[in-house]
């Protein structure tokens, strides 16, 4: 799911088809199998187990994953969006193999208890905004098309930034710009956001973010971080990518997979941390203790792949995609205190 928009000049354009291009498609379905690579037609013996699809969208690695998949297999899709959900609603119509939960992939846990599965032999997970969500200014999660200041994932729960930055303080504000956004200049942005009159228009808050930025990187919109800063703290996405991963250890049976995609540095760095923590059992917290414990080895060793230069120069958007991931070991999960 792309995290950032293109600079363009579609916000006054003609509507967007709402066209998604599917990042590192073929290698996180790969992955999620144990392959090296998929073949060109699925193979005569096709994968059975219990797979999730973390992060439904619109679809595309689920279909791909479902064409290797045996016809006892269950694939279970997960998403805060109820767009989304559609999508899989009407894709479960014509598979028998798909459940759905309409839910954050942060619920994984007990929505396997209420489905009466336990133990899922991969997980793939495709982190950050979609290209419908991004594209469709009424989301409010572009700074390029005009539409209402929401950035929620889920329209059916919570509330949209929008109430949020009425009753927010300034600094408070600032923090999480810095925070989730990494925006250096966060202090003085804030100010100028807090001088807005109202809260009604993503086109407009850009506008002052711009306007209040003073200086930013050629080719990139100085609201791009602060719009990120906002998508993901009205959401929950960090502390639900935390929630996801640790959850990921004790779902997964022996050998089942977990394949992610990240589209910035704060969630590829979560990602890159959790994996080094449980493949090598050095948590960074026991590096002063004289005698430091012997940790479980919860995966094998990582790997990452990167978008292939075809793939960027097609969509864009795929150049900041990393594709992280492992397999789980034998070890049995025993929670942290």
């Amino acid at each position: 799911m792309p995290a950032t928009e293109m600079p363009t000049d579609a916000a006054h354009a003609t509507p967007p088809a709402f066209v998604h291009d599917t990042v590192l498609l073929e290698e996180t379905v790969a992955a999620v199998l144990g392959k090296k690579s998929l073949p060109k037609t699925p193979d005569a013996v096709r994968s059975s187990g219990v797979f999730i699809d973390a992060t439904f969208g619109r679809g595309g690695h689920s279909r791909l994953l479902l064409e290797h998949l045996a016809d006892d297999a269950l694939l279970i899709v997960f998403d805060k969006d109820p767009e989304a959900i559609a999508v899989a609603e009407a894709l479960a119509a014509q598979d028998a193999r798909v459940r759905i939960v309409h839910d954050s992939f942060a619920s994984m846990n007990d929505s396997l208890k209420a489905l009466g599965i336990e133990k899922v032999d991969g997980i793939m997970a495709d982190l950050g905004v979609s290209s419908p969500q991004l594209d469709d200014g009424s989301r409010g999660f572009s700074f390029m098309r005009d539409g209402a200041v929401d950035m929620r994932m889920d329209t059916s729960r919570g509330e949209p930034i929008s109430a949020w930055l009425e009753r927010v303080d300034a600094d408070t504000l600032a923090d999480v710009l810095y925070e989730f956004g990494e925006e250096r200049h966060s202090r003085r942005i804030a100010r100028a956001i807090k001088a807005m009159d109202s809260y009604d228009s993503t086109l407009a808050l850009a506008a002052v973010i711009k306007e209040a930025h003073p200086n930013w990187q050629k080719g990139k919109h100085p609201a791009t971080q602060s719009f990120q800063a906002l998508r993901i703290f009205i959401n929950n996405e960090l502390g639900d990518v935390d929630d996801f991963l640790v959850q990921s250890i004790g779902v997964l049976a022996e050998g089942g997979r977990l394949a992610v995609i990240s589209f910035h540095s704060l969630e590829d760095r979560r990602i890159k941390q959790f994996l080094q923590r449980h493949s090598k059992g050095q948590y960074p917290e026991d590096q002063a203790l004289p005698m430091p414990p012997v940790r479980p080895r919860y995966f094998n060793k990582p790997f990452r792949v990167a978008p292939s230069s075809s793939e960027v120069k097609g969509n864009p958007r795929a150049r900041s995609a990393w594709l992280r991931g492992a397999m789980r070991t034998a070890v049995a999960y025993v929670p942290e205190d």
